[in-house]
This record gives C-alpha cells, sequence and structure tokens, in this order.
C-alpha cells in the first residue's frame, strides 16, 4: 500500500492505494504534526505512480477544473457499506439529498441510521461525496471531517456562486 500528502484548503489529505485501487483519502487538520512531518518528507521524494493521478484529480477539484473523479477505487467495507457508498457516488456535483432520501434510494426508509452509519464511515473523503447527504430539513448534520469541512465543499460545489458586490 503506496501514501500520498497533499495540501488542501480543508487541510492536508493523506491519499492510500496500491494497483488495485485508491483505498482511504482522509483529511487532518494542517496542527496535526504528523501529518505535516509526512507531508514534509514526502515533498523531497516523489508521489508514488499509482497514486499520482488520484492527487491530480483532488488538485484540479480544488482548483475547480474537476466535478467528478475517474480514479480506480477500492474501499474496505461491509456489503451494506459498499452499496451506500455505490449510492454516494449518484448524487451529482451541485446536489445534495437527505439520509431520508437515500435510505428510499436503498430500498429501505427504516434503515436511515444504518445509511448515516455507513455514510459517516466512508473512507474516501470527497471522491464518494458523503458531504453532499444533509438533514431532511436541509441541516449541515453529522460529518466526519467536521461541519465546517462539509460546509465548504458544498459551497465549492455550489454552481451559483454568490459574486460580491463590492
Amino acid at each position: 500500500m503506496e501514501t500520498a500528502y497533499i495540501k488542501t484548503p480543508l487541510g492536508i489529505a493523506k491519499i492510500m492505494g496500491d494497483e488495485n485501487g485508491i483505498s482511504v483519502i482522509s483529511v487532518s487538520d494542517e496542527g496535526d504534526t504528523r501529518a505535516k512531518l509526512e507531508l514534509a518528507k514526502q515533498i523531497s521524494n516523489t508521489i508514488p505512480i499509482v497514486l499520482q493521478e488520484a492527487v491530480s484529480q483532488l488538485n484540479d477539484y480544488f482548483e475547480g477544473k474537476r466535478t467528478d473523479f475517474t480514479i480506480k477505487l477500492n474501499p474496505s467495507g461491509t456489503e451494506f457499506q459498499q452499496k451506500v457508498w455505490r449510492e454516494l457516488l449518484e448524487i451529482p456535483f451541485g446536489k445534495t439529498i437527505s439520509y431520508l432520501e437515500l435510505s428510499k434510494k436503498l430500498g429501505d426508509v427504516k434503515a436511515i441510521r444504518a445509511v448515516a452509519s455507513a455514510d459517516g464511515k466512508n473512507p474516501l473523503w470527497i471522491v464518494v461525496p458523503c458531504h453532499r447527504v444533509i438533514g431532511t430539513d436541509g441541516s449541515l448534520t453529522g460529518y466526519a471531517g467536521e461541519l465546517w469541512r462539509k460546509k465548504w465543499l458544498l459551497e465549492h460545489e455550489n454552481p451559483s456562486k454568490q459574486e460580491s458586490l463590492f
């Protein structure tokens, strides 16, 4: 398993994967000493070949040049979690759905807690867009990467960004 680190507007992203695909993308605060050390160590080295496309696509996303990802994914999870994560991939860029809507799409409205739990265990930050799932009332609820990041991501993906008047 290879590892790469990149600096993003939301912290330091850790990307892990191999020839079978990307298995983990997570984020740490820039104040996280270990993440900073790993990022500094990597700067003097090259990004592993199997991770270069993931790094490129994530950088494009943050620069506003990418609205979808085409990298091969290989997350580890239960059959149910995998099913939820596949459904998350169907949420279009710039759109949101509620946990209730997601449960309905998966065929069991009563599974809303299990769906929310699987959503929260998503190991592929941003690429599998769990940040696009919101509360039924439109609230930003339940985000493992902290709610301020969820808000930032949704604003970043909003197709009708508010222009400044001044």
